[in-house]
């Protein structure tokens, strides 16, 4: 494959820790359903130590999620983030390493690596409480041009606008080095808490917006309105997209927007990783040059695909099927 764009990712390095529970474990808990939560580490003991079910690990991160599977489809991919000085943080650089991507961008910090608790009710939505751990201790100051060195497109998590300082210095590293910009908006909180600084960082600095129907609408206040809350988007950055599940997505350009069908998933067993995936699907396809429609229907498919799997990290013989598809 004609690779034409190489792609550097910038978030948080946290290992997953996926576990299967019921409505009832959720209503007992702090904070809305599907949403996510920053807590210290023994909340997550606390809240594994109460769950009926085993708990599963892999590595993850927003960006995390959607660099690792660039890079297993065989994109030339980076990505920039504190890992912790543990188990954890060897476990995430091998992970990585293992799958072909450039390590040596990854920064080690002086407390342990971060965590993410996914509890994934029956309905396949997925209720998150993270700690960043050394995640957290990276500095706007350690990041620079020379980061992003080589690379021509940077995939940026949504999670980072919660340090507005970290985000800025990431944003200018990152046009500096003349890379163009993703953004995924990561979660309707981040874009709640974030609505002050969120329409100029994208005016600014975002080439491609990523959102899913909850995120478009804390932004925008559209609704159902998908098409128009894609253009709205769309008078920002260059691409918006408005990821709608089963109903497929929004692709906006200027003044134009495309529906792409989705891909079905045959049973939705565990959301965790799936706004990751499709875009990792849809900048696969964006790094040689395909048409939108082209790159949101790859996205479908890794979407899909991870949605009727438990956790972000799909098996052998998943991969071997959707690289034959695409």
């Amino acid at each position: 494959m004609d690779f034409s764009q190489k792609i550097i990712g910038v978030g948080s390095p946290i290992v997953d820790t996926v576990t299967q529970v019921d409505e009832s474990f959720i209503e007992q808990i702090n904070g809305a359903k599907g949403g996510m939560v920053y807590v210290e580490t023994d909340t997550i003991e606390n809240l594994l130590g109460k769950a009926p079910n085993e708990a599963i690990k892999s590595p993850g991160g927003s960006a995390g999620n959607t660099l690792f599977a660039l890079a297993r489809m065989g994109n030339q991919s980076a990505f920039i983030g504190k890992t912790g000085n543990c188990e954890n943080g060897i476990f995430y650089r091998k992970s990585f390493q293992a799958l072909g991507g450039d390590s040596t961008r990854f920064k080690i910090g002086s407390v342990p690596n971060g965590q993410c608790l996914s509890l994934v009710t029956p309905d396949g939505e997925r209720t998150m409480r993270t700690h960043l751990g050394a995640a957290m201790t990276l500095l706007p100051e350690e990041i620079s041009a020379v980061d992003f060195d080589g690379y021509q497109h940077a995939h940026i998590e949504g999670y980072l606008l919660f340090n507005e300082a970290l985000m800025r210095s990431v944003l200018i590293a990152a046009k500096e080095a003349g890379c163009t910009i993703s953004l995924d908006l990561a979660s309707f909180e981040v874009v709640q808490a974030s609505q002050a600084i969120l329409p100029q960082i994208l005016k600014d600095f975002v080439d491609i917006v990523f959102a899913n129907e909850e995120e478009g609408h804390a932004f925008t206040e559209k609704g159902g309105d998908y098409s128009n809350m894609a253009l709205d988007l769309a008078q920002y950055c260059q691409v918006a997209v408005v990821k709608v599940g089963a109903h497929g997505s929004y692709v906006a350009s200027g003044s134009d927007v495309q529906r792409a069908e989705a891909v079905v998933a045959k049973q939705v067993i565990d959301t965790t990783g799936a706004g990751d995936l499709w875009a990792a699907g849809f900048l696969h396809g964006w790094a040689q040059k395909m048409e939108l429609l082209e790159c949101a229907k790859i996205g479908s498919i890794l979407g899909a695909a991870v949605v009727e799997q438990h956790g972000s990290a799909l098996p052998q013989a998943v991969w071997e099927s959707i690289l034959h598809k695409i």
